[in-house]
């Protein structure tokens, strides 16, 4: 077996695209499920599902990781209200119209997507932890967008520090033991091939079972 998975991997290892986005959080994924997204929790769902995805409205799902959204370019409205989100980044979905996070544990939010005039409703009320907001338009936020009055919005929230996104290996590949392309499924041994050159095997049962 061993042997086998080797050659799976030196077989699709070569591939450099990717067609999944990752979304570490188990609660986010869930309720990308229950819109009919995504099929099953392990952490990726297919880009081309959620690219053309509108409208996501996943406020009180006890979510406290949004990466992934950054994948949602087509997103219009968003409402994120009441779960436990820390930092929210924004800057890939210029498309959007409306935004609502409030009630979160945000302390920092990404907003330049090249695009504020477009985003017509903005709330971010009740983020006790939330003392500045990146934009690129500080005038028109200021005039339309609702926050707390000890949040700010500005050009550059963190001048002396240098805000990383998070970066993860990507998912490749994913194959059934005798090395054909599938996709998540439950009660069957797969394996996943990321980028870096690493590779796992899972079995996902029903939850029924």
């Amino acid at each position: 077996m061993k042997n086998l998975i080797v050659l799976i991997f030196f077989l699709f290892a070569g591939n450099s695209y990717s067609q999944y986005t990752y979304v570490p959080d188990n609660n986010f994924e869930q309720a990308l499920i229950n819109l009919d997204v995504d099929s099953i929790i392990d952490n990726y769902v297919y880009t081309a599902s959620i690219d053309t995805v509108t409208v996501l409205y996943i406020n009180n799902r006890n979510i406290s990781d949004l990466t992934g959204i950054e994948d949602f370019i087509s997103l219009r409205e968003l409402f994120c209200y009441t779960n436990q989100i820390s930092t929210l980044d924004l800057s890939n979905n210029p498309q959007l119209f409306e935004v609502s996070c409030g009630s979160n544990d945000l302390s920092y939010i990404n907003l330049k997507n090249g695009n504020n005039s477009g985003l017509w409703y903005f709330n971010s009320m009740n983020n006790p932890n939330l003392t500045c907001v990146d934009v690129d338009n500080i005038n028109w936020a200021e005039y339309n967008w609702a926050r707390d009055t000890w949040t700010s919005f500005s050009n550059n929230c963190f001048p002396t520090y240098q805000h990383e996104t998070k970066k993860h290996k990507k998912l490749l590949k994913i194959v059934d033991i005798y090395g054909q392309v599938t996709q998540p499924s439950h009660d069957k041994y797969l394996i996943y091939i990321f980028n870096d050159g690493s590779h796992q095997k899972r079995f996902f049962l029903e939850n029924n079972k």
